[in-house]
């Protein structure tokens, strides 16, 4: 499975957040696109409208299980997709920002 290190993300980068609707609310990415895994296929519909066309999708959960589960289903169905190291974990560690829904500072669940 392609994997890309928080690093090396830039700020326009398509992000798929996976994890459950309680770590999304304690702090995530600011712009990333929130698809719980538990919902992922009844909800697939949303990441192809939101999704660049032919672009590359980079899919972060906590750690990085999940999210290399769901980028491994996604290359599947043709995605050009990826799964973020270390996930949440590592891009709180290394300065990332972490906010709420309304822009507070949040913080990795």
């Amino acid at each position: 499975m392609p994997t890309v290190e928080v690093t090396d993300l830039k700020d326009d980068d398509f992000l798929l957040d996976v994890r459950e609707d309680d770590e999304w609310q304690a702090g995530h990415a600011e712009g990333a696109l929130h698809i719980p895994i538990s919902e992922f296929v009844a909800r697939y519909g949303e990441l192809t409208e939101a999704a660049p066309q032919d672009g590359r999708v980079h899919v972060i959960c906590r750690s990085g299980g999940r999210s290399a589960q769901v980028a491994m289903y996604l290359a599947q169905q043709g995605v050009d997709a990826v799964n973020v190291d270390g996930g949440m974990q590592v891009w709180a560690a290394v300065g990332r920002p972490v906010v709420t829904d309304d822009g507070r500072p949040g913080f990795v669940l």
